[in-house]
């Protein structure tokens, strides 16, 4: 049986967006952010506190004290995307590649997203999340510059190709937009990358998205 461990508002979106895509079987063990409990006023190390990023049984699996991790006949995994990739492959379906070519493309595209993409992007995320001050304006302007250049990017893939991997809605599809979707508050850097944006809204507007959520909207945020 899979287990996931992590919270809807965590980067286990990713992961939960696939298993309900490929309508899998598994369990959803709560971890919360050791972070989020401290904001609340409760000691993360408390013998009551909530199973959390340093419980020291949550420790066992995952040292670096992060979520999402996923636990599957003996296997653990500790980064989402990797975890993608890994269900993917074997759940089987058409998010998985077809063959090593598409595998090298999804990978790709994985890395690219982590490296060039996703921080800039959660900086203008959380600056948006803190509401509007001169301090988050100029962060989210001196993020959204760095994402230029990987978003000309993608743009040019884009306007080639319906989707990041083999014609078809892929994993690759999954991990890249759960990673754009942080900058996706900036309108007008969203508006200037047309083709970025019309894909994106057509992967969020898919029901396994959907789902994903409306469960994450429940949680505490």
């Amino acid at each position: 049986m899979i287990t996931l461990y992590g919270m809807h508002r965590s980067r286990a979106t990713r992961n939960l967006w696939l298993l309900h895509e490929l309508e899998a079987e598994f369990t959803l063990k709560p971890v919360v952010q050791a972070y989020r409990l401290e904001a609340r006023g409760i000691d993360p190390s408390a013998a009551d506190a909530p199973f959390n990023t340093r419980s020291a049984e949550f420790l066992k699996l995952s040292p670096a004290g992060a979520i999402p991790v996923l636990e599957d006949e003996g296997l653990i995994l500790s980064e989402s995307l990797a975890i993608n990739l890994y269900l993917a492959r074997k759940l089987g379906g058409p998010l998985a590649p077809r063959d090593a070519r598409e595998e090298a493309q999804m990978v790709q595209w994985a890395l690219y997203g982590a490296t060039a993409i996703e921080e800039p992007a959660l900086e203008i995320m959380f600056a948006y999340a803190k509401g509007e001050t001169e301090g988050g304006q100029r962060i989210i302007e001196a993020n959204a510059d760095k994402l230029q250049r990987p978003f000309a990017a993608l743009e040019a893939h884009l306007e080639t190709h319906s989707h990041m991997v083999g014609g078809r809605f892929t994993v690759a599809d999954i991990n890249m937009a759960e990673i754009v979707r942080y900058a996706q508050p900036h309108k007008a850097l969203m508006a200037a990358y047309p083709r970025i944006t019309g894909w994106l809204e057509l992967c969020q507007a898919r029901p396994a998205f959907k789902k994903m959520w409306a469960n994450r909207e429940t949680e505490p945020a």
